[in-house]
């Protein structure tokens, strides 16, 4: 349909177009899932890769790294704390904790370097020249806490060619973005350089409609009082290279934002149903915390070094990331006022959560074979520290009847580890690889300050200081054969682990935290990787089973108040599949698909369940207990949470060659996700099924790619999807709006 419609223009332009004959052919996908450079073909686990222009193309309607939510099989993405609190699966395994001090088995690493706390999770991504995604656990050459997989992003390095590029664009609600760099080189053959930047703005877009009276001073109603953000980033690389063995790779960057935290919508589902129609996306009624504000400032510095021995490589990376900031939110997700019980305003909430002075220290020695013959090898050692001291505030501090109603946490996690891989050819079509890592994880958390009475009485009883600790191996174990040049199969299985995890927010509840003890995974998983057809079809799939023992929940505790526990175990099983094809020159489709079951184990866990004043206010389909005056849910065989049971997408791009030797081109691209369940038991109103979204981009690109102008829309439909709950309030949370727009790219080369 997408040909035919371009036709005229293919043949007005294609006359004296010359096309090259490999026009179909696919271009070679190069990975360091390994921590080396190789063939995505010749990687024995299950990588997907985003280009750096298409992530862009992703987020030139303002959108962050949770645009790769639905687009890479396997992968989901979701906040409930804003931009600046991403929560990342992979095959169905994260955390739904939105403590500050939560981990997650999902690793984010930026240019090698580890960013472990939720605030450098959000880092944005800019001028990136490739994105992959390693699904399964990375224990042995990535570390702890990445028993899901990882999202490794690379940026454009300083080269000694001058060089740059830049995309702009501007849409619905004022969202406007700029992502670019340039760089080139100081002297020549010994010093180079790459200057990149991001701006990211859009207006607030959201009414508060609330008319009555605000206990913390909130001004209302007021039109566009919230929903926008601001987000400003630069980054420096120096690239020294003073001998033909020696690289220093320097790098520092900087971050600024302002923003919305995530809207609650109070009332958005009405019991038993999960339709999105009972609230409006651009509208909501919030009666305090001034309109949900969050700010960070992140900075960080990063010093890579590269020696060559000859046939051996040394490699050490030095890194600090530090972080301030805070993020308040209307919690209940609407106005008290507006929900009576007896003439009595129902349902206060407002809180804010503050990290101050957040310091990540991390060194990476590593010392690797540099040839390309039969037996490949590395071994390294790696150190972790990070310090932070961490505050909470509850409503009683902002409406001025308890200005004692926060506490202060200060947390400290090392960790230390050595490793090491080899990988052989046993023939010329077969490679068996092996990795194994030894790890010691240590948390501590103490409570600096309590949340007492307004008259400065401590009432709090539970523990001030926690220390945890857990030392754990952690392996992998792979071969490949190549069947032929174009296809090749493959099997591993991997070990990991997440650190033991303290929950210490609780203690602003005057109650006493709670941990929860490592969690390790056993993945089994299997697949094939080929180039058919001449190769203009790439076509790999995985198919995958894991159990998790003594995995990490989050939860409620009898008085309401989150809480962190292990349940004994967790299994999966399901597949991913990735295809793209050139069937005729000028046309690119690519196509994803995952499919996953997964399943709690445990028959002595049970969930509270959603309740406001001793009524529940959701239809539960579990078996259910009472204690008390609340009501629990048993959760054994229940679906892990935001662990989706399907998820297809779609891209297609066509282009019209013209005279000139530019292109008029039509791109989009899909995605559609399948059952997923929100919380920890089953109900009527806690899930979506069938959530889409799709993109379109329509423009003409000039010789050689110099420069493009394009108009563009993000969620073109104007999907409203589901994408998150608070329960007690029935309160729903929404994706973004549409966005349509323009944009403009050009390239120095």
């Amino acid at each position: 349909m997408l040909t035919c419609a371009l036709g005229a223009l293919a043949c007005a332009g294609a006359a004296n177009a010359q096309e090259a004959a490999d026009s179909t052919s696919l271009e070679e996908i190069i990975v360091t899932a390994e921590r080396r450079s190789v063939n995505l073909q010749d990687t024995p686990l299950s990588v997907a890769v985003v280009g750096g222009q298409d992530l862009r193309a992703m987020q030139a309607g303002g959108d962050d790294i949770l645009a790769l939510a639905g687009r890479v099989p396997g992968l989901y993405a979701e906040t409930t704390t804003g931009r600046i609190f991403p929560r990342f699966y992979i095959r169905g395994l994260g955390n739904i904790d939105f403590y500050l001090g939560a981990s997650q088995p999902v690793s984010i690493i930026q240019d090698e370097v580890v960013l472990e706390h939720v605030v450098l999770k959000s880092n944005p991504v800019f001028d990136v020249q490739q994105v992959e995604v390693l699904r399964g656990p990375q224990g042995s050459l990535f570390g702890r806490n990445t028993t899901a997989g990882i999202i490794k992003f690379d940026t454009i390095k300083p080269t000694q060619t001058l060089q740059g590029r830049a995309q702009a664009s501007y849409g619905s609600y004022g969202t406007t973005t700029f992502d670019g760099g340039i760089g080139g080189p100081i002297v020549a053959d010994k010093l180079a350089f790459r200057v990149s930047a991001l701006y990211q703005h859009r207006d607030d877009w959201v009414d508060n409609t609330f008319a009555g009276t605000s206990a913390d001073g909130t001004k209302t109603p007021q039109s566009d009082a919230m929903g926008g953000f601001d987000e400003r980033d630069i980054r420096l690389q120096i690239l020294a290279t003073p001998t033909e063995n020696l690289s220093v790779l320097a790098s520092a960057h900087l971050r600024q934002y302002e923003g919305t935290s995530t809207l609650f919508h109070r009332a958005g589902l009405k019991k038993g149903s999960n339709s999105t129609q009972y609230a409006e996306r651009d509208k909501v009624a919030f009666d305090e915390a001034v309109n949900n504000p969050q700010a960070y400032d992140t900075a960080g510095t990063s010093l890579k070094i590269d020696y060559d021995f000859g046939g051996v490589k040394l490699t050490s990376i030095s890194a600090y990331e530090t972080t301030d900031g805070y993020s308040r939110g209307d919690t209940d997700g609407g106005a008290a006022a507006n929900y009576p019980v007896g003439g009595v305003p129902n349902g206060f909430g407002q809180s804010q959560g503050v990290v101050k002075d957040l310091d990540q220290v991390t060194q990476e020695i590593r010392l690797a074979s540099d040839t390309d013959g039969p037996l490949k090898w590395q071994v390294g050692g790696y150190y972790f520290d990070s310090r932070d001291i961490t505050n909470f505030y509850q409503r009683a501090f902002f409406v001025r009847t308890n200005p004692n109603n926060w506490v202060s946490l200060s947390n400290v996690n090392t960790s230390w580890a050595v490793f090491g891989q080899v990988s052989y050819d046993v023939t010329d079509k077969l490679t068996v690889t092996g990795g194994l890592r030894q790890t010691d994880d240590t948390k501590k958390t103490r409570l600096l300050k309590s949340a007492d009475t307004a008259a400065g009485v401590v009432t709090y009883t539970g523990r001030r200081y926690v220390k945890l600790s857990d030392s754990q191996p952690s392996w992998d174990l792979s071969a490949l054969y190549k069947v032929s040049d174009d296809v090749s199969v493959y099997a591993r299985v991997a070990r990991g682990f997440r650190g033991p995890t303290i929950q210490g927010r609780s203690a602003v509840f005057n109650s006493d935290f709670t941990t929860a003890n490592s969690e390790t995974i056993l993945s089994w998983e299997a697949g094939f990787k080929s180039q058919l057809l001449d190769n203009t079809l790439r076509l790999n799939a995985t198919a995958f089973t894991y159990k998790v023992e003594d995995i990490q929940l989050n939860g409620n505790d009898s008085n309401g108040n989150g809480v962190l526990f292990n349940a004994d175990q967790a299994e999966a099983y399901g597949m991913e599949a990735e295809a793209q094809w050139k069937p005729i020159a000028n046309l690119t489709l690519t196509a994803g698909l995952s499919l996953l079951h997964s399943e709690i184990k445990d028959k002595r866990v049970y969930a509270q369940v959603c309740a406001l004043n001793g009524v529940v206010v959701c239809t539960v389909q579990n078996p259910t207990i009472q204690i008390g005056s609340n009501v629990y849910a048993q959760i054994d065989g229940q679906p892990l949470p935001n662990a989706p049971e399907y998820n297809i997408d779609f891209t297609a791009r066509y282009d019209v060659p013209l005279a000139n030797g530019g292109v008029l081109f039509a791109a989009t691209d899909w995605n559609q996700q399948g059952y997923t369940n929100y919380v920890l038991y089953k109900t009527k109103e806690f899930y979506s099924d069938g959530n889409f979204e799709g993109g379109v981009k329509l423009g003409y690109s000039a010789p050689g790619g110099a420069y493009e102008v394009a108009l563009f829309g993000r969620n073109i439909t104007n999907e409203k999807n589901l994408k998150g709950v608070i329960e007690n309030y029935m309160a729903s949370v929404f994706n973004e709006p549409r966005i349509v727009g323009i944009s403009v790219s050009a390239k120095l080369r």
